[in-house]
């Protein structure tokens, strides 16, 4: 009897050994001021799922047909672990993606990689070039219209700082130096790094220790006024009574 050959399975690693970042600007900006203050604004949504550095395969079968954005979000898929990104197995293509440019990244970030997210459907595309080298303004980014990316224009500020918004987000993304901040106006406020996520931790628990303090020693100048009452109506009584003596015949 003969044997039916068995078709060798396909891999998609999870790594090609190169380093997660060029330099700890990129790798700070990535993971600190992109996909930890993204994870926290959607982390009540599990319909979310936000990542970055992670191999997104797009065609089934063919492990060459692979991306790995620096920052990407994803709506309507769950928000856990995954070790690659198989886009025929999630069925969502990202809404938002970053890259995290520098002078020998530049015409893949601007080139291959804008093409194949253009190709895919994704809605926004961000690049950001931490260290200044090449790209003027520092931030652009690119919208996806009748199938076709087009760019953005940022707004410069009074700072000579820039400025985008994302209507997939819903956030300004905002230049402040090497950094990208993410901004939340509905809140009035920056999403937090962190390291700011630790300092207003601190500083909640700081004052929180100081109004429990605060309570105590109310509580303790109240305790001692009523004491100290108590013992004034107490001589007051005492006098009465020895008044009272006195008195009699």
């Amino acid at each position: 009897m003969l044997k039916t050959a068995e078709v060798p399975k396909i891999e998609y690693p999870d790594s090609d050994g190169k380093p997660m970042a060029e330099t700890d600007d990129h790798r700070i900006q990535m993971t600190d001021a992109l996909i930890h203050p993204l994870k926290e604004y959607f982390r009540d949504r599990p319909d979310v799922y936000v990542s970055g550095n992670m191999f997104l395969y797009y065609v089934e079968g063919e492990p060459t047909a692979v991306v790995a954005p620096d920052v990407f979000v994803v709506f309507g898929v769950a928000n856990k672990r995954r070790r690659i990104y198989k886009l025929w197995q999630e069925g969502q293509v990202p809404a938002v993606v970053f890259e995290l440019t520098s002078r020998s990244t530049r015409h893949e970030d601007a080139g291959d990689k804008r093409f194949i997210y253009e190709d895919l459907g994704v809605r926004e595309y961000f690049i950001f070039d931490p260290l200044r080298e090449y790209l003027r303004p520092p931030l652009q980014g690119y919208r996806l219209e009748g199938g076709f990316y087009t760019p953005l224009l940022p707004d410069e500020l009074d700072t000579s700082e820039w400025e985008l918004f994302s209507e997939e987000l819903g956030l300004t993304l905002q230049t402040y130096g090497r950094d990208l901040r993410l901004y939340d106006e509905a809140r009035d406020q920056y999403l937090y790094t962190p390291a700011e996520e630790a300092e207003a931790r601190r500083t909640a628990e700081a004052h929180m220790l100081a109004e429990t303090q605060a309570r105590y020693e109310a509580e303790a100048r109240a305790e001692a006024e009523a004491a100290a009452r108590r013992a004034a109506e107490a001589e007051i009584a005492r006098l009465r009574a020895l008044l009272d003596q006195q008195e009699r015949p």
